[in-house]
Order: structure tokens, then C-alpha cells, then sequence
């Protein structure tokens, strides 16, 4: 055996050793640390991205919002995708099944960059009817029209770039996700101001460097796999193009995907509907949308690291180490809420009237929204963590259910009924609305699936066996 097959060979041991056997208290953060902190930089982009566009005027702010819809779109496809596979990355390693991982690592980016490529030439075609139907209005029509544009080109590195991610979130590399995400970002931060105001190309120029991020963090992220500093190897020889890996990847990778896409579903609902009351009100959605994922982001990226811990875990059928991960990250989200979620409740008026020009009704409805939906933080935060042990043990049907729930069976109908019954007032109550219902769907899996692990493990029955 070659010398780097060999320290390829003691990396993995180390690792497995490291996630099924160190205190979980010390393992959780080394894993979740890198995925915390690259997902609140991703989240202070965005919130910076914001800041400059809205420099520019109201109308050029609700343009990013409306193409907000896109990208998460865009990005919902390729975390069905990349997720999927690192459900199965994470159980197939802590099984000692590592061939098997690479594979199904190669075979998922590869297949995720041709399709989502594909999908994108399509939309770029219609990009014009496209923004309309995310919501955009005459107004602001031209503004949606440029960000759409940009965004479209990168959607291959974009697709790439998130299977990357999650491909070494999966073998507990977060540190080179962290890397891949954060570089991508910082180029974003110093090109927006640079191409809006210097080079004076407008809401062109913000869609340009986010752009241009992308195909930087796409670069940084596939560098460790061609180095070989990774545990999973990537590289055209290894797809293989096989039913059982597509169906494999499918079962959490569908979730994931209709728990993502409906977010832009959602989204678009909520731009329809705000929208109609002006674009004051389409711009406010987008800030205070903004200003809430940089606080959720922290406990998001803890759910994250958690979850290749848990599949790890689950793959080595330690079902106990598997709940006893589940409750630490609970309770690490828990503190997080508090913390941040009533800072940001105080602070709310001075957040979202950083992002505002002389328009007090952005002010109004952005600074209720933020509040709102921190006083709800816990419940909402409470279930990302919920959906992520699902995930994490490869069962589709409670992920699923909680997808749905946010985004569909609670959210659509808070705000079509909450708006027709107390009109714009309904529609900032939404949101709140819809995280308090879907914690009641949640807590009775939750109590399902922490029965069903509880007799695993008496049992110690077989758990890496397909289950829908």
C-alpha cells in the first residue's frame, strides 16, 4: 500500500476513533465550530450585501429580495443533492465502508453540477418572465432582471461548491468547509463595494461579486481533494452511476430538497403578498429575513456538526451516543436563542435601520418582523436541530414531514389566512405563526424517533438497512 494510502488509512481510524469514542462535549465542538463560524460569515454576506445594495435605493433593495427566491432555489437543488450523500458519507464511514463513501461522493457532485447546470441554462433563457414570477413588480422589474442574470452564470460552482461542503462536513473535515465558505465570502465583501461604487455598475455589480464568490469558494473547496488531504477521494474514475446510490442519496436528499425549495416557494408567496402593499414593504421582508439567518445561522451551523456525529454514531449502531449528541446540541441551541435572540430584540430598531435610506416604513414593519420572530427563536431553532437527527439517521419520512411543515402546511397558510383577516399586519405575524405550529408537529417525532433509537439500543438491532 502506498504511503498516502496509508495516512489516508490512519486519518479515517482517527476520526472514527475521534467520533464514536472521545466525550461528545469535546468532539461536538471541534466538529461544529468550523460549520458556526462559516455559516455566520455566509450570514454577515448576505446582511453586507444588503447594507450596500440598499444604498441604492428602496426599489434596488426589494430586487435582492425577489432574487432571493432564486438563489434558494438554486441552492435548494444542490443541498438535496450534497445532503443526501452526506447522510450516507456518514454512515457508510462510521461502518468502515469507505470505498463505498468516495463513490457515492463523486457520483453525487458530478451527477448535482451536470443537472443543476442544465436547469440554469434553462432559467436564464426565461430569466425575464422568471423574476416576475418570484414576485418582482414593474418597478423593480429591470433592477431583478441584472441580479438574475449573474447568479445564473455561477450556478455550476455553485452546485459544485455545495457538494464540496457537505461532502467534508460528512467525514468531519469542517475546518476545509469553513475554508471554502469563508474565502468565497470575504471576496464578496471586497468586491461590493468596489464594483457598486467604484466601478459604478449598481445592483449589476453586487450580483457580479456574489458571482464571482461562488467560483471562488468552489476553487478552495475542491483544493483538498485534489491534494489528497481528504478522507473521501472525488474524481471522475470513482462515478458510478448506480440505482442503489441514487436511491440511497434520494431518501434524505428529497426532504432536504423539498424542505429547501419550498423556502423559495414560500419566499415568493411572501413577495406576492408584500409586494402588494408596496415596495417599503417588499424591501422590509428582505432585511428582516436577513437579519434573523445571521442569529439562526450560529445554531445551524452547531446542527450541522452535529449531525455527521450522529451518523457516525448510527453507523457504528451506538444509539446512545446518538440521543446523548442530540440533547448537548439542544441545549447549546437553547443558550444561543436566548442570548442573541434577546440582544437582537432590543437592538432591532438600530439593525434594520442600518439598511435603510429615510424610509420609515422599511424601519416599521423590518423592526417588527425582527421581533416578532425572535421571541418565537427557540421553537424555530428547536426544530432545525429536531430535523437534523432525522437526517442524520437516514430516515426520509420525519424529515420530510418537517420540510413540509414550515414552509407549506404552516407558513402558506398563516400568511394567506393572517393577511386576509388582518391585512399587512397578518402578513408580519406569518412567520412567527407558522414556527409555533410546526413545533407541535415536531415534538411527537421527536418523542417517535428517541422511542425508536431507546429500543435499538436494548435491542441492538441492525440499523443501516434502507428504512422508509
Amino acid at each position: 500500500m502506498k504511503t498516502k494510502d496509508l495516512d489516508q488509512a490512519a486519518a479515517r481510524a482517527e476520526r472514527r476513533r475521534m467520533m464514536l469514542e472521545d466525550p461528545i462535549i469535546k468532539v461536538l465542538p471541534i466538529v461544529a465550530l468550523p460549520m458556526v463560524l462559516s455559516t455566520l460569515i455566509d450570514s454577515f454576506y448576505n446582511l453586507a450585501d444588503t447594507y450596500f445594495v440598499s444604498t441604492l435605493g428602496t426599489a434596488a433593495t426589494a430586487a435582492v429580495g425577489v432574487n432571493n427566491s432564486l438563489m434558494h432555489f438554486i441552492r435548494a437543488l444542490g443541498m438535496g443533492f450534497g445532503m443526501g450523500a452526506a447522510s450516507y458519507i456518514s454512515r457508510l464511514l462510521g461502518a468502515k465502508r469507505d470505498e463505498e463513501a468516495s463513490r457515492v461522493a463523486s457520483t453525487t457532485t458530478f451527477t448535482a453540477m451536470a443537472v443543476i447546470s442544465a436547469l440554469g441554462a434553462l432559467a436564464f433563457l426565461f430569466r425575464s418572465s422568471l423574476v416576475m414570477l418570484l414576485g418582482a413588480t414593474e418597478n423593480i422589474r429591470p433592477y431583478s432582471i441584472q441580479y438574475a442574470t449573474f447568479i445564473l452564470f455561477s450556478v455550476p460552482f455553485t452546485a459544485g461548491e455545495v457538494c464540496f461542503s457537505q461532502t467534508l462536513r460528512a467525514e468531519g473535515s469542517t475546518t476545509y468547509s469553513m475554508i471554502g465558505m469563508v474565502s468565497g465570502c470575504v471576496v464578496n465583501l471586497l468586491l461590493d463595494p468596489l464594483f457598486i461604487f467604484a466601478f459604478h455598475w449598481g445592483v449589476a455589480g453586487a450580483a457580479a461579486a456574489t458571482a464571482l464568490s461562488k467560483v471562488v469558494s468552489f476553487v478552495v473547496l475542491l483544493s483538498p481533494f485534489l491534494r489528497g488531504k481528504t478522507l473521501i477521494r472525488i474524481s471522475p474514475k470513482l462515478f458510478t452511476p448506480k440505482a442503489t446510490i441514487y436511491r440511497e442519496v434520494a431518501r434524505m436528499g428529497l426532504p432536504t430538497f423539498l424542505r429547501a425549495s419550498l423556502m423559495s416557494v414560500a419566499s415568493v408567496v411572501t413577495n406576492k403578498y408584500a409586494g402588494s402593499y408596496g415596495d417599503s414593504a417588499l424591501a422590509a421582508v428582505s432585511v428582516s429575513n436577513r437579519v434573523m439567518m445571521f442569529v439562526g445561522s450560529m445554531v445551524m451551523g452547531f446542527g450541522q456538526g452535529f449531525q455527521p456525529i450522529a451518523g457516525y454514531c448510527y453507523g457504528a449502531k451506538d444509539y446512545k451516543r446518538v440521543r446523548n449528541a442530540f440533547w448537548l446540541t439542544s441545549l447549546i441551541g437553547l443558550c444561543i436563542c436566548i442570548v442573541f435572540g434577546s440582544l437582537l430584540f432590543i437592538l432591532a430598531p438600530d439593525v434594520v435601520g442600518a439598511f435603510t435610506v429615510n424610509d420609515s416604513e422599511i424601519l416599521r414593519i423590518g423592526t417588527y418582523m425582527v421581533r416578532v420572530q425572535c421571541a418565537v427563536l427557540p421553537f424555530h431553532v428547536w426544530v432545525m436541530i429536531i430535523n437534523g437527527i432525522f437526517q442524520a439517521t437516514g430516515r426520509p419520512l420525519g424529515a420530510t414531514i418537517l420540510g413540509l411543515s414550515r414552509q407549506v402546511l404552516c407558513l402558506i397558510p398563516s400568511m394567506i389566512i393572517l393577511n386576509e383577516v388582518f391585512g399587512l399586519a397578518g402578513l408580519m405575524n406569518a412567520q412567527a405563526a407558522s414556527d409555533i405550529l410546526t413545533m407541535v408537529i415536531a415534538v411527537p417525532l421527536l418523542i417517535s424517533i428517541m422511542r425508536r433509537l431507546g429500543k435499538m439500543e436494548r435491542e441492538n438491532a441492525p440499523s443501516f438497512e434502507s428504512e422508509s
